[in-house]
């Protein structure tokens, strides 16, 4: 599977040398080690088709031989395998737990099923560190970062980091919660939304994903049953099959959760946690139903699990969609959210609410993993949510993603997709009628990195669907490659 960063990482793909019969490399070696690179970097996951002889020597101006050579070196590189009549694939490496098991004669014959999707999320997160391409990626999971520069940030920054505030708090470890500024600031958001916490039921952490790992950590033990949205975020996949859990996948519609799958799932399998994004859900844009929130709490209750709800969305969503831990008071709930998607990605601040029994459980298990988050800049953050410029900024956001939202899917139209969900927030999920995994490898050498719909699935399946980011495909020049790629079988 072709799997797309979440920050631009296409200047590598679209700025690569083009196969020239000059260069010292043979153009069969030129192809074999482009092949080789994506493969090293999981743009090419294990198990993924290489496109066929005829189709790779007709999008690269090649002669079938020439392909057949340079598969042959990946071949001998141990890079692929080929099948009978079927092609070249990408070739699997055995999971580091199963490998260890084998080694040590430990493997369990009930040892909880791998998934294969989430091998993908490596690359997505190592993408997010490569420089950012000049050109707008459409698999892209963030805005731009054009869209979120601004200038009360850098204030805020000089505002807290005076000789004396630096002394004071950079030379020893903060407060184990987290800055008790930020938390005032963050109960205060949290309450104008319905829910009635106080800051000692904050935790701040190291963005939503470390918020999430906390919660794991301390609920949870391997093995246990964990049950999640599908379509879904393929690193919260990842990082719960790495910590050895039973992911339980519930497909997740218009109103929410499939409810009959969750109560099957709790008389069969007894789950500890719901993994839950009630609004404006990664990747088809859904938001939750009172009726539906209600029910997942009936069902908390009655068979004794958690809900992780993760609000990442929430700076851009309506401040009446329903919220899970708003409508039960953290009493089966947790509240998880951050601010990488609406400010400052590098700043890594997240926090989570929670139960007021379980805050010192959660801070013992924050304090063993990190000891302590930036301080300074939770007072800075704090400092822009007390002066309400981190809500001027984000009603900025909403309004220009308006536009583009409302321009992006006029183009996706005109190129022959059709949106599987109503288009909400930042993401659109789409049918393009065509293998959007086969798609991507194809769009790779025009520089476009997408996010084929079979990268939010627990178990690999061959999917026309594809998430597209709204503020990144309103340029027609993408939808103009698309609809030449996709008609290309």
């Amino acid at each position: 599977m072709v799997t797309c960063p979440d920050a631009g990482a296409a200047d590598a793909l679209s700025n690569a040398p083009a196969l020239t019969r000059t260069a010292a490399q043979t153009l069969a070696e030129q192809l074999a080690e482009r092949f080789a690179g994506r493969i090293r970097d999981r743009l090419l996951s294990p198990g993924a088709r290489l496109p066929s002889v005829r189709q790779c020597a007709a999008q690269h101006g090649l002669s079938p031989s020439t392909v057949v050579a340079a598969y042959d070196l990946l071949l001998a590189q141990g890079l692929v395998h080929a099948q009978r009549n079927r092609g070249f694939f990408v070739r699997e490496r055995a999971p580091l737990r199963e490998s260890m098991a084998v080694r040590t004669g430990s493997a369990a014959p009930d040892a909880p099923a791998r998934i294969t999707a989430p091998v993908n999320a490596a690359a997505l997160i190592r993408g997010m560190f490569h420089p950012a391409g000049s050109r707008p990626q459409p698999g892209m999971g963030a805005f731009p970062p054009d869209w979120m520069a601004s200038t009360f940030m850098q204030a805020a920054v000089r505002r807290v980091t005076t000789a004396q505030a630096l002394s004071d708090s950079s030379l020893r470890y903060g407060e184990p919660l987290g800055d008790s500024q930020l938390r005032r600031a963050l109960a205060s958001r949290l309450q104008s939304l319905g829910l009635p916490v106080g800051p000692g039921q904050i935790i701040t952490t190291v963005g939503a994903t470390h918020a999430l790992d906390i919660v794991s950590r301390t609920l949870l033990k391997p093995g246990d049953a964990v049950m999640v949205e599908e379509p879904g975020w393929a690193v919260e996949f990842a990082r719960l099959d790495a910590m050895g859990m039973r992911i339980l996948p519930v497909p997740r519609g218009p109103a929410g959760p499939d409810l009959a799958v969750m109560a099957r799932y709790c008389e069969e399998h007894a789950p500890k946690l719901f993994v839950s994004v009630s609004v404006l859900h990664n990747p088809t844009g859904f938001s939750l139903s009172p009726a539906s929130a209600h029910r997942v709490l009936q069902l908390a209750q009655q068979h004794d699990f958690y809900v992780v709800e993760d609000d990442t969305y929430g700076h851009i969503a309506p401040e009446h969609a329903t919220r899970m831990s708003m409508l039960d008071g953290l009493q089966r709930t947790l509240y998880v959210s951050g601010f990488a998607k609406i400010l400052a990605p590098n700043w890594r601040v997240g926090y989570l609410a929670a139960p007021a029994e379980w805050v010192e459980r959660l801070l013992d298990t924050k304090l063993l993993t990190t000891l302590t988050t930036p301080s300074l800049l939770e007072r800075a953050l704090a400092h822009c949510m007390e002066q309400g410029q981190l809500r001027r900024h984000a009603e900025r956001i909403r309004t220009r993603l308006d536009g583009a939202r409302s321009r992006s899917v006029k183009l996706a139209q005109a190129a022959g997709c059709r949106f599987v969900s109503e288009p909400a927030g930042l993401f659109g999920w789409v049918d393009t009628g065509v293998d959007t995994e086969a798609l991507a490898q194809r769009m790779l050498d025009e520089g476009y990195l997408l996010a084929p719909g079979a990268l939010f699935h627990a178990a690999r399946a061959p999917s026309t669907l594809m998430r597209i980011n709204f503020a990144t495909t309103q340029d027609a020049a993408f939808w103009t490659v698309f609809r030449r790629l996709a008609a290309t079988r």
